[in-house]
């Protein structure tokens, strides 16, 4: 009797991603940093209340929660004629050691009792200036690792990891707090990026283009270049509103929660245990296809996402909303994987890590802002009425994108024939 290898158990287009050696340990190196970041989630905002002053935790909580991620959208403009001429694995392997020290001198600042709030903010500040660099990095050294046909898959890997960390890195955090503290989850967490700095060091110079032109600083910038690219700049912004609309749903969903359905932190962990379940599940299934419409599977998950959401508005029971919440995390899943990958097809090479900065920057804004105009709108339509008009809103984005990319399809399919008339 044959045993089964376990690589047949690996959907076939991930087979050739575990045999690419590079890859193969890039990616638990990866995995490990995303989780690392999923606990920080928990411990960022915890050790904020425990060193913040009398009165003050609202305020040292949300300067925090900022400063671990705003600043990257700062650094990719700042630093964009000096960084965007790296090669991406130096850029990547950059920001894990920026965030490796300056994470780690929490814990250190914290042991010699002198993490004042302001230190506390500088410091996570400067571990996420550089950040929008370091994922334009991440996906532009796998778009040189590998050959084209096995991008969605790398992608979908990458996302998965993401998501998987969403879902584990709070609830390790949450049990690990009250055992070591938040600051050594943070210093974790540095831990977890110098291992992935190490590791991005022990990879080769990748084939292609791995240097932006020698001009680069002068001729134009990211932002430029997708006001030059009418199909990226058009995914950028699809995905800017995709993240907007979806902001309102972060502030609604916990006082649905309580207001409306009379339930607690339990039911609300559990909506966002499924969601998160069925976007590593969407994501995994998408990059197991070899090939993928991107554009139509991208508008389609749009409009998708949109409808699930569309019966809080009308009062869904629990059962029914939750199972709606899994199914629309199955049908975001793939977004991120094929966003990229439209992305990385789209875009020369030697831009492709400007252009990925610029993206993350410009995204970075997206559902933040989207989560401010949720309190507002909560207090007018409450929480039922909001997360209904967010699903409403996000279906028309997507019909009037469909709208547009197949006005556009039809206008370059007709431009030769007028050139020929």
């Amino acid at each position: 009797m044959t045993l089964l290898s376990p690589a047949r158990l690996v959907p076939r287009s991930y087979q050739p991603l575990f045999r690419h050696g590079e890859f193969r340990r890039l990616l638990p190196a990866l995995a490990v940093s995303d989780l690392g970041d999923g606990m920080s989630v928990v411990a960022v905002a915890w050790l904020a209340v425990l060193i913040a002053p009398d009165g003050q935790a609202g305020f040292v909580v949300g300067a925090a929660v900022a400063a671990y991620a705003l600043p990257g959208a700062v650094g990719a403009l700042v630093f964009g004629r000096w960084l965007r001429r790296l090669a991406p694995k130096r850029l990547l392997a950059v920001d894990s050691w920026l965030r490796a020290a300056m994470l780690g001198c929490v814990p250190v600042a914290w042991a010699l009792g002198v993490l004042h709030p302001v230190l506390y903010v500088v410091l996570l500040a400067g571990s996420s200036v550089l950040h929008a660099w370091g994922g334009a990095g991440r996906y532009s050294l796998v778009a040189q690792l590998l050959p084209a046909e096995r991008r969605l898959a790398a992608n979908a890997l990458l996302s998965s990891s993401v998501s998987v960390s969403i879902i584990l890195g709070p609830a390790v955090a949450g049990f690990l707090v009250a055992v070591v503290g938040p600051a050594w989850l943070i210093g974790a967490d540095a831990l977890s990026f110098a291992v992935l700095a190490v590791q991005v060091g022990r990879i080769g110079e990748a084939g292609g283009v791995t240097e932006a032109p020698a001009d680069a600083g002068r001729s134009m910038d990211g932002l430029r270049l997708l006001r030059g690219q009418p199909e990226l700049l058009g995914v950028l912004v699809l995905t800017w509103m995709f993240n907007f609309l979806y902001g309102p749903v972060e502030v609604a969903l916990p006082l649905h929660v309580t207001e409306d359905l009379g339930s607690g932190a339990q039911l609300l962990g559990l909506y966002w245990t499924v969601f998160g379940v069925g976007a590593v599940l969407g994501a995994l299934a998408a990059g197991a296809l070899r090939r993928l419409p991107l554009w139509p599977v991208t508008l389609g998950i749009v409009v998708g996402w949109g409808l699930l959401l569309v019966p809080f508005g009308f009062g869904a029971p629990a059962g029914v909303s939750l199972v709606c919440f899994a199914v629309g995390g199955v049908i975001y899943g793939p977004f991120t994987a094929l966003s990229f990958t439209l992305f990385q097809e789209r875009t020369p090479a030697a831009w492709l890590t400007t252009v990925l900065a610029a993206r993350g920057a410009a995204l970075l804004t997206a559902a933040p802002v989207g989560t401010a105009l949720g309190g507002p709108l909560t207090a007018t339509l409450g929480p039922r009425g909001v997360l209904g008009a967010s699903g409403a809103a996000t279906v028309v984005l997507g019909v009037i994108a469909a709208g547009v990319w197949g006005w556009a399809r039809w206008s370059g399919a007709r431009s030769p024939e007028k050139g020929g008339g």
